[in-house]
């Protein structure tokens, strides 16, 4: 026997972004214990940069926090059949009114590995070309440019604290040694 396995899942609620599951689950002790799961269709992430070096993020409110967050462009999936690319590249032009001529994977990223399936795939976007910015009908989004070292230093103030714009700044600045 695994040392952990599931033995049923029950659906709580479907969502519009993700589904919360019951799992029970049986550890090797023969015990069984319910975990929560949170099961999303992953999402994407990009670090747009500007010609003069500049990363591009969105200023824009976060009910879960109750504030506005600085964020760098994300978005789900729109199933699980979409590439994060094509995501990514729909995300970025409907949150920024950018177009990007180069598009590379910087890395992959679990965004909550204790209890949701959420993957986040982020890129590093250049070239970017200005098209129109396009947001969903709820989302209200100002984009803001900073350097490298200014979005390190608001990580480390406490400014920025999303992981996912906390990890692919870090990523990107040792990567390119920005």
């Amino acid at each position: 026997m695994d040392e952990i396995r599931r033995v049923d899942r029950n659906l709580v609620h479907h969502g519009h972004i993700f589904d919360y599951y019951e799992d029970t689950m049986e550890t090797k002790d023969g015990h069984r214990h319910i975990w929560d799961t949170v099961v999303h269709n992953g999402a994407a992430a990009v670090v747009p940069v500007r010609n003069d070096g500049k990363i591009l993020l969105v200023r824009q409110y976060r009910n879960p926090v109750e504030r506005m967050t600085l964020e760098i462009p994300a978005g789900k999936r729109d199933s699980v059949d979409e590439s994060t690319y094509d995501c990514i590249v729909r995300e970025l032009e409907e949150e920024t009114g950018y177009r990007a001529e180069e598009v590379t994977l910087l890395l992959k990223f679990l965004s909550a590995i204790a209890y949701s399936t959420e993957a986040i795939d982020i890129y590093v976007a250049k070239g970017l070309h200005h098209t129109e910015a396009h947001p969903d009908e709820d989302e209200f989004i100002d984009v803001v440019a900073y350097s490298v070292p200014e979005l390190k230093k608001m990580i480390y103030d406490g400014t920025i604290q999303d992981s996912k714009t906390i990890a692919a700044v870090l990523a990107y600045s040792d990567r390119f040694n920005a």
